[in-house]
């Protein structure tokens, strides 16, 4: 629940209050902080998560041999999407700002977007799983205790 909350609450919504309140910028550096913290929050959630799946698949609850699945799925779209991708978008944003430009003013802007669309895809899948594994919990919990 930590996770996908915190996921859907940074991406869904202070992100966009971000942008739709300060500059690009300044909302662009807050938001990538945000993203690194998910992004730890995630890997962390993500693993802790799928060894206790394993260990109650092991000890005979069947229902959660599916949620593995979705777990892998979302530590597999963190992965790609904050260890992959964001390093290169953080390189071409300093990059930008070594040069005295915003990213969308920077010769690179278009790759920047590209990584963008990119990392948002990513994110989105990741959120679309959290939500069917949201979903799909209580379900393992009551099958287990019956």
């Amino acid at each position: 629940m930590l996770w996908v909350g915190s996921q859907l609450t940074i991406g869904y919504a202070a992100a966009p209050v971000l942008f739709g309140s300060l500059d690009r910028m300044t909302a662009g550096a807050i938001a990538a902080q945000l993203f690194r913290i998910e992004g730890l929050v995630g890997l962390t959630c993500g693993v802790l998560m799928l060894a206790l799946s394993n260990v109650l698949v092991r000890r005979g609850a069947e229902p959660y041999r599916r949620l593995r699945w979705l777990l892998a799925g979302m530590l597999l779209c963190v992965l790609i999407g904050y260890f992959a991708v964001q390093p290169f978008m953080n390189a071409l944003r300093v990059q930008a700002a070594v040069a005295g430009v915003d990213i969308a003013n920077s010769p690179d802007a278009a790759r920047f977007g590209i990584l963008h669309g990119v990392s948002s895809f990513f994110y989105l899948i990741c959120s679309l799983l959290g939500v069917a594994l949201v979903w799909l919990l209580p379900a393992a919990w009551r099958s287990r205790a019956a």
